[in-house]
């Protein structure tokens, strides 16, 4: 028996184990959603925008290494996938978009609603194609699949309205098998490697997400140097925990410890990253990178071995080739360093903190309301949390404190708009994790400007009783653009946020909602939060002052700040007269 255009696309996303589709729903998509409504593999998960939907569908794929699937209707509904398929595009994850579009025998003519979805999605995807004939299906889904999961990245497939409930002829099952493949450097190139360094008295790794699932290989390859590990922010998850070789990350969010463990390496070992501030990798240095890309080697700092291949099979080729054993110390430095940094944050992060001799010098510059640490809510939740939680965080300063307070213990999964840097990942990411389990818990480091700009999918936790733990950091500012703004000696403008109480905004739609105002209170509410069964909003008041220091403070950098804290001083005087 023949199956329509529909009912062949539903069947076969089932047959590749999706589980959920995302997406709004309209006249394009009608026979789509019908077909969905007949699934029982397949759950139709209506958002209350596409770009929440993308973000979901996004944020399984990178939590499962498989396909997530949102669906866009004709014109505007497509339109608004766009933000979400650019962080999955830029997170190097498989996503199948499925777009609407106007009937056949309209398209080409400007009518009502048509965009050409094939050229607005060419920057974003792998593989684009608009089906023309029900024939075409197999074929068309077939590659947009196999582009997708081979070059994790994201496929846009379009279906006119007029097209998903005509019968396909000679239907056939579309196949979408890829073969596993591993691959390792020539030996000559990891001689190469392996002479520099066994050359050197002082390596550091940088180690990126692409090595995660190497995870055995890197920590006896660090051993094996004595290496102190640089993380970027996405291999937190896989290599923080029980790791006696790392030391944080880099970067604006990072510590003075991983800055130092760079600067004073003779040679640096790249694996699996690529890291894309230019600006923090250490000049002058021998540098061997490896990863799977090749076009990713010598993109951001030059290079001098290149090892294309993936990193546990090229890390092994190494380990063989390794002569003698080189001395602790400069892992040793690296490793006191970090530690006594990290516990100078901790002692930040106590609620109480403000109450201590220091802790009173410190809050008459910085927080002279006494409003609740930013550092005291992120060591809350990490005490709090499960071992097993997966976090997701805005873009801005609820990263900076996920990434210094969090610890990835257990095994805690860690998502964030991290390569394309959107505001409002964090709550529609969270939604796409809970979706995968219901009973694993799932926690949201939400900003406050990033929860109000897609404050609308707040209803779609609410209707599928999904229990994240939406955590605000109520700062009442953009705050990463304020403290840019600072840096560069600009007084703050534009950055203020005029909120509602986000706790009582959960309550009108059917959500627990908790707003904590003063430090006293913030433990008990964190746990209130914690305890609470079906999603909860925990609203905190943070202080919207909070400094957070790069690794690498530089005169420049100081001058500023205290120039524009004079102005913004001045301008506030000249308004109270």
């Amino acid at each position: 028996m023949a199956r329509t255009v529909a009912h062949v696309l539903v069947d076969s996303l089932a047959q590749l184990k999706v589980r959920q589709v995302f997406g709004v729903v309209g006249d394009a998509l009608n026979p789509l959603t019908d077909a969905l409504s007949r699934s029982d593999d397949l759950e139709w998960v209506g958002c209350r925008h596409e770009e929440a939907a993308a973000f979901a569908a996004g944020a399984q794929s990178q939590l499962t290494g498989t396909l997530g699937v949102c669906m866009g209707t004709v014109g505007p509904g497509s339109v608004h996938l766009l933000n979400g398929l650019y962080d999955a595009a830029k997170s190097h994850t498989p996503v199948l978009a499925i777009a609407g579009q106007v009937p056949l025998a309209e398209m080409g003519s400007d009518a009502f609603q048509e965009v050409d979805n094939d050229l607005l999605f060419r920057d974003v995807a792998v593989y684009r194609a608009t089906i023309t004939a029900p024939d075409q299906l197999p074929v068309m889904l077939e590659n947009a699949v196999r582009a997708a999961l081979a070059r994790k990245g994201v496929a846009v497939l379009t279906v006119p309205a007029d097209l998903g409930d005509r019968e396909v002829p000679h239907d056939r099952a579309p196949r979408f098998a890829l073969p596993p493949s591993s691959s390792r450097p020539d030996d000559p190139v990891l001689d190469g490697a392996a002479e520099v360094l066994n050359a050197a008295e002082r390596v550091t790794l940088l180690v990126g997400t692409g090595a995660r699932h190497a995870r055995t290989d890197v920590l006896e390859f660090a051993e094996r140097l004595a290496a102190p590990m640089v993380l970027t922010l996405k291999a937190k998850e896989g290599f923080e925990d029980d790791n006696p070789y790392q030391v944080g990350q880099t970067g604006l969010i990072g510590n003075p410890a991983a800055a130092k463990a760079l600067d004073d390496a003779e040679v640096l070992v790249l694996l699996g990253t690529d890291f894309p501030y230019r600006e923090w990798y250490p000049a002058g240095k021998k540098v061997i990178q490896v990863d799977l890309a090749p076009e990713h080697i010598g993109r951001r700092v030059p290079v001098d071995v290149a090892l294309v291949g993936d990193v546990g099979p090229t890390v092994r080729g190494l380990l063989g080739r390794l002569t003698g054993q080189p001395g602790t110390s400069h892992l040793d430095r690296a490793r006191d360093r970090f530690d006594k940094w990290y516990r100078s944050q901790l002692k930040l992060a106590v609620p109480g903190h403000d109450q201590g001799l220091i802790g009173k010098a410190r809050a008459t510059l910085d927080n002279r309301d006494h409003l609740i640490r930013p550092e005291a809510l992120a060591r809350a939740v990490d005490e709090a949390a499960a071992d097993d939680a997966v976090f997701t965080s805005d873009t801005g300063m609820a990263t900076v404190w996920l990434s210094r307070f969090i610890q990835m213990r257990g095994t805690r999964r860690l998502l964030g708009s991290y390569n394309l840097g959107s505001m409002a990942n964090a709550m529609p990411q969270a939604l796409g994790a809970q979706f995968l389990d219901r009973d694993r818990q799932v926690v949201a480091f939400c900003g406050d400007g990033g929860l109000s700009m897609l404050l609308g999918d707040l209803m779609t936790l609410r209707t599928y009783r999904l229990p994240v733990k939406l955590v605000v950091f109520d700062n009442r500012r953009l705050g990463m653009v304020k403290l840019e703004q600072e840096q560069a000696g600009l007084p703050e403008f534009g950055t203020e946020l005029d909120n509602p109480d986000f706790a009582a905004v959960a309550r009108a739609l059917g959500i627990t909602g908790i707003r904590v105002t003063d430090p006293v209170d913030l433990t008990d509410g964190v746990r209130e939060a914690f305890d609470t069964d079906g999603p909860v909003l925990l609203d905190v008041l943070t202080n919207p002052d909070e400094i957070s220091l790069p690794p690498k403070p530089t005169a420049k950098q100081g001058w500023g700040f205290a120039m524009a804290k004079a102005k913004e001083f001045l301008r506030s005087e000249g308004d109270a007269g």
